[in-house]
């Protein structure tokens, strides 16, 4: 009887041992907490949890701790090909973390986000315009166009000669865009124009010699703050790494 007490009160000390891991594989243990974390990574991804969704877990990291014991047997991890991946995996896990840490400590507050809101719908404008365009590449091509249209040739046929192919199959026509769209000589002489109204000198960009036709201009609809919060602070969280990054660099010392 005494004995059978000792044995009770022994396994009664160890469940709650027991009870911290998910399996024991060859005496070696695995934490519940590991089971834990895959669950945690898991449902980010949108998978729910569930027992079943945990036992699928408990056995992969189960194979996982016989596939690394069989490994630290035969002394994979000394083969330098392996040693050398490790490492790579080590530096990725580290910078990533690195990253994490950086922008948890310093978040895009909502001041940021409605600042930037704001800068971007500002340069937009208030303004949309419906507008063709042909492009070539001199002035002189340019100018014999808007010869040929004050002799009554349309604008949609001569646009078949542009050198943007994305437009030139369809009229010259560039669709509704903001100014902030275009180079600034194009928004210029665009901004410029009353609707129906072609320039009457070439516009010179980079691209070449643009002839630009007015068709419509409408109030922008810009989208509300809450339907661009997501990407506005993504875009944000991206610059402060990028910032954070290129200070690094700066202050290392490279030989």
């Amino acid at each position: 009887m005494k004995r059978v007490l000792m044995m009770a009160a022994a396994l009664t000390l160890a469940a709650p041992v027991f009870a911290q891991n998910a399996a024991v594989v060859n005496g070696k243990a695995i934490p519940s907490s590991r089971v834990d974390q895959f669950v945690k990574l898991l449902t980010k991804q949108g998978q729910p949890d569930s027992p079943q969704l945990r036992e699928q877990i408990r056995e992969e990291l189960i194979n996982r701790e016989i596939f690394l014991q069989e490994a630290d047997k035969r002394g994979v991890a000394k083969q330098p090909e392996v040693q050398a991946e490790i490492d790579l995996t080590r530096q990725s896990v580290l910078i990533r973390g690195l990253f994490n840490d950086f922008l948890a400590k310093n978040p895009v507050s909502p001041q940021d986000i409605q600042a930037e809101y704001d800068r971007v719908k500002s340069a937009q404008g208030d303004k949309e315009y419906q507008a063709r365009h042909i492009l070539v590449e001199n002035e002189a091509q340019a100018k014999d166009i808007i010869a040929q249209l004050k002799k009554g040739a349309k604008f949609e046929d001569l646009a078949k000669q542009s050198k943007d192919p994305g437009s030139a199959a369809n009229g010259g026509s560039l669709d509704w865009a903001p100014s902030s769209t275009y180079v600034k000589p194009f928004a210029d002489a665009l901004a410029a124009l009353q609707k129906g109204q072609t320039t009457e000198a070439p516009v010179q960009t980079q691209f070449g010699w643009h002839v630009i036709r007015l068709d419509d201009v409408r109030p922008v609809q810009f989208p509300p703050l809450e339907q661009l919060r997501p990407q506005i602070e993504e875009s944000l969280r991206q610059t402060k790494l990028r910032d954070f990054q290129t200070s690094l660099r700066e202050k290392a010392r490279i030989q």
